[in-house]
């Protein structure tokens, strides 16, 4: 095994089988900083990861959606496994778009504990927020070992996978 497989493999066993994850989301907001230079906009989000990618329920007219379609790149981070990313994040619509009915079982089962009292499926602009990770590092134990992962390549990159 590589050391982009094994990395793939340990964020699967750290984010995946069916568990709800707090990350920290990362956008720009859709107007500059008052010196005309992009802001970045930062908040917690409940996630569901299979594949490379982080899945989150929300409202398509919440604010990191206004800014994910003005600009789709986005990062990620967990404190908790130390982890960062960056990728990009695309609405993939209605949670009850029938193109979305395996996915939306796999986050009501993740978030069964909320998924009814922050989501009303019945409105349209409740969405699916697919973030595709492209590139990203894992710490494991402080630094003991790291790996800079290529998503987009599926390589190890030797330095730094968030630049």
């Amino acid at each position: 095994m590589n050391d982009f497989e094994e990395g793939y493999k340990l964020l699967d066993e750290k984010f995946g089988n069916g568990r709800d994850n707090i990350v920290s989301l990362a956008t720009i907001a859709a107007e500059a900083n008052e010196a005309g230079a992009p802001r970045p906009i930062v908040r917690g989000v409940d996630a569901y990861y299979e594949a490379g990618v982080f899945y989150v329920t929300t409202n398509a007219k919440s604010n990191k959606m206004k800014q994910i379609a003005k600009n789709p790149e986005v990062s990620v981070a967990s404190c908790v496994e130390m982890f960062t990313a960056s990728g990009v994040g695309e609405n993939i619509g209605w949670v009850l778009d029938p193109r979305n009915a395996d996915l939306r079982l796999k986050l009501r089962a993740a978030f069964a504990a909320w998924y009814d009292l922050a989501n009303k499926e019945g409105d349209p602009d409740c969405c699916i927020l697919a973030i595709r990770l492209k590139r990203g590092t894992l710490n494991i134990n402080h630094w003991e070992r790291l790996f800079h992962m290529d998503f987009e390549r599926r390589i190890a990159m030797e330095n730094g996978g968030v630049f």
